[in-house]
């Protein structure tokens, strides 16, 4: 195997498959990057950790064909560190590989490509999708994914793909953040909705490779796997089993008072608030009044801060506690000037909602915290 390569090309693509190598170690060939050249014109790196696969292409300049697995992390420190000029690489005996650019020089040792696994393949894609939409809706959902590997199906965010409309939904059984976005590249042949878990990971790297993007994805799905396809890049993951919880009972239907709330000047409010909070619960108390909306928290270690938020509120008084983090989480991708705050009692769930969207749908429900 020998080719030349870009090396912002290359660099660029590494990175990416970074976030994909497994980083336990408990499988060591998955620590690796698979690298290989078929063609004359065009190098294949795969990276996977069984779960999760990345495949992606750069343009070469192939001399001979041929394959290797080599260390993904020290082969990204070595081509970051090269100057910038094409990159020559040339397997030599034993599969070590020898890295040329300018006068710098390296061999590192690689393995056969034989010892690498496999990685599943989708023959025939099924949608398409507008990389910018779903990488908004992965950017309003993510953060309320659980951390508890013990609650499997919630472990993802549930993505329901029909004609009219995309909509991804996670939860961590505190909090539910719902988003939707009418789909603008609709699925002719697609009889009912198609609902699957995609795990966080598989969601995180998605994220990566939509940011910024005003392309068409192409989405496939069979029995075990999902498959996102962006240009020359391949994101492969399994999906998560289990019941994911009836999110639409989760959704609050008798909240009888809402405020509009200025985000910049509440979420600057929050976090002050914060800073005094009990560092385990993050807990802020919320009280309404006409007019008037005081913020306090306290810690008998620390203090206790006090903020006073003008709003248009003319109802009776109520006060709520909330985890200040789970509230400047919403506010952080909320995207708008302004949000509704909508409550009924110091007992029942808040939504929250941006005040201006017309084009899409976002609702956040977080649980309140018993006040001490």
């Amino acid at each position: 195997m020998q080719f030349s390569i870009n090396k912002a090309a290359i660099a660029k693509e590494m990175n990416l498959l970074q976030g994909v190598v497994e980083k336990k170690n408990t499988i060591p060939i998955l620590s690796n990057v698979a690298i290989e050249a078929t063609g004359a014109a065009a190098v294949q790196l795969i990276a996977t950790d069984l779960d999760v696969s990345l495949q992606t292409e750069c343009v070469a300049d192939v001399t001979s064909p041929g394959a290797v697995v080599l260390q993904a992390r020290k082969l990204f420190d070595i081509i970051r560190s090269l100057p910038d000029a094409d990159i020559h690489f040339a397997k030599e005996a034993n599969d070590w590989v020898k890295i040329v650019c300018g006068a710098s020089e390296f061999k590192i040792v690689g393995q056969s490509k034989e010892h690498f696994p496999s990685t599943p393949q989708m023959n025939a894609f099924q949608a398409n999708l507008q990389a910018a939409d779903l990488h908004k809706l992965i950017n309003r959902t993510i953060y309320a994914i659980t951390q508890e590997e013990s609650r499997f199906a919630l472990n993802g965010a549930m993505f329901i793909l029909a004609n009219e409309k995309l909509q991804m939904v996670a939860t961590d059984g505190h909090r539910l953040a719902l988003s939707s976005v009418a789909n603008s590249q609709p699925v002719n042949d697609l009889p009912n909705a198609l609902s699957v878990i995609i795990p966080r990971k598989a969601l995180q790297e998605l994220a990566k490779l939509t940011a910024g993007a005003d392309e068409v994805i192409e989405f496939g799905n069979d029995d075990n796997h999902l498959y996102f396809k962006l240009g020359q890049r391949v994101l492969t993951t399994r999906k998560l089993a289990g019941q994911f919880p009836n999110y639409e009972m989760v959704l609050p239907k008798n909240n009888d008072k809402t405020v509009p709330m200025n985000v910049e000047r509440l979420a600057q409010a929050i976090r002050r608030a914060a800073l005094m909070a009990d560092e385990r619960s993050r807990s802020v108390k919320f009280a309404f009044n006409s007019g008037k909306l005081t913020i306090t928290s306290q810690s008998a270690d620390v203090g206790e801060s006090h903020e006073v938020v003008p709003i248009d509120y003319d109802g009776a008084a109520v006060s709520i506690g909330f985890n200040a983090g789970y509230l400047l989480d919403f506010l952080n991708v909320a995207e708008t000037d302004e949000v509704f705050f909508e409550f009924k009692d110091e007992q029942s769930p808040a939504l929250l909602r941006p005040a201006n969207a017309d084009d899409y749908e976002y609702k956040y429900v977080v649980m309140p915290m018993r006040l001490m």
